[in-house]
């Protein structure tokens, strides 16, 4: 019998990754989106056939917001692992949609971990809750699964309760769930929204075509980075071991915005020269000002330094990333390269 597998969160960059890794594994896998007016597949488009296609991937409208939707969901499927990855992603966005962040990350997962219990699945079924490195926010780095939490947003707020309500259910009823606190993890899939993808994106496209510039808020703020693809595979390992724990995943290695800007310029052979302090810096090529910092892209409280000790994870899991920043800042631009020439083939 194959294992199935249901992922909520489906078409964001982890959801895309992680059921193209478990087809791999000859999953059958379920995957739940919210309705939209337009469709939001492109992560998923060449691993989505049509619906009367013989298949080992399916889609299915639902959301986190709707106990209803998410009990009938998990009923119909009976899945032997679930993957709970859907959430307001954009920590700024947070900010302005506290409440809806807090329903969508926070009570989701409630949701999912109660349709469980309602259900009977606690002996059946293993969940895998995406944490995220904002939880600790201000604690002092390297942060491990030992540091104390101290978000600074809604974002990260809302993903403490769904780490300890994980844990509750985990340890109240038995039930087998994993939270793994995932650092920053990019990749080409990465959204637009997102200061690396926004890097990227811009610099291709200067180095392209000579035009535009690129607005940034905290140069300085510095984080630990590494590919969606390796960190997907930790998520699955986590539902594999025998009994249920909690791992941070990370690179271990820090690197400011600025440094991350640096490395994007390198790789296009952009040699950007910055001039200015602080809130005032500016990147200049040949001259001409590509980047400028813009006070509205300042979080309302800032989380300045994430550094991750996944030595636990290293150890139990037998995991460690195959790409480091060079590696992935390469796949990120010859992406975005590859993008714009088949555009202006068009």
């Amino acid at each position: 019998m194959k294992k199935i597998a249901l992922i909520y969160g489906i078409t964001g960059q982890d959801g895309a990754y992680l059921a193209k890794f478990l087809l791999k594994k000859n999953y059958v896998v379920h995957g739940v989106k919210r309705r939209s007016s337009s469709f939001n597949t492109q992560r998923i488009d060449d691993i989505y056939l049509d619906l009367h296609k013989k298949t080992n991937f399916y889609l299915h409208y639902g959301d986190l917001t709707d106990s209803l939707s998410v009990l009938k969901i998990i009923k119909n499927i009976k899945p032997n692992e679930i993957y709970n990855l859907g959430a307001q992603s954009h920590v700024g966005v947070s900010f302005e949609v506290p409440e809806y962040t807090s329903n969508v990350d926070g009570i989701g997962t409630l949701r999912i971990l109660d349709a469980i219990m309602t259900l009977g699945l606690q002996k059946k079924v293993k969940f895998y809750q995406a944490g995220t490195s904002e939880m600790f926010g201000a604690s002092k780095p390297p942060q491990n699964e030992k540091t104390n939490f101290y978000p600074r947003s809604p974002y990260g707020a809302a993903k403490v309760y769904a780490h300890w309500i994980t844990i509750n259910y985990r340890e109240a009823y038995n039930i087998f769930a994993c939270n793994g606190i995932l650092f920053n993890h990019e990749s080409p899939l990465r959204g637009e929204t997102f200061v690396t993808k926004k890097i990227v994106t811009a610099l291709c496209k200067i180095a392209k075509t000579g035009c535009g510039r690129l607005y940034l808020g905290n140069l300085y703020a510095e984080r630990d980075w590494g590919h969606a693809k390796d960190y997907v595979v930790a998520m699955w390992k986590m539902l594999q071991q025998k009994k249920p724990k909690d791992y941070v995943i990370s690179s271990g290695k820090q690197y400011s915005v600025k440094y991350f800007i640096d490395l994007v310029g390198q790789e296009l052979g952009m040699k950007i020269a910055w001039k200015g302090k602080k809130t005032n810096k500016k990147g200049y090529l040949n001259n001409k000002i590509i980047i400028s910092i813009d006070k509205k892209y300042f979080r309302p409280t800032e989380v300045d330094s994430l550094l991750g000790d996944s030595s636990k994870a290293r150890k139990e899991l037998k995991w460690k990333p195959q790409y480091d920043i060079h590696s992935l800042i390469k796949d990120m631009v010859n992406e975005e390269l590859k993008k714009i020439n088949d555009l202006q083939k068009k």
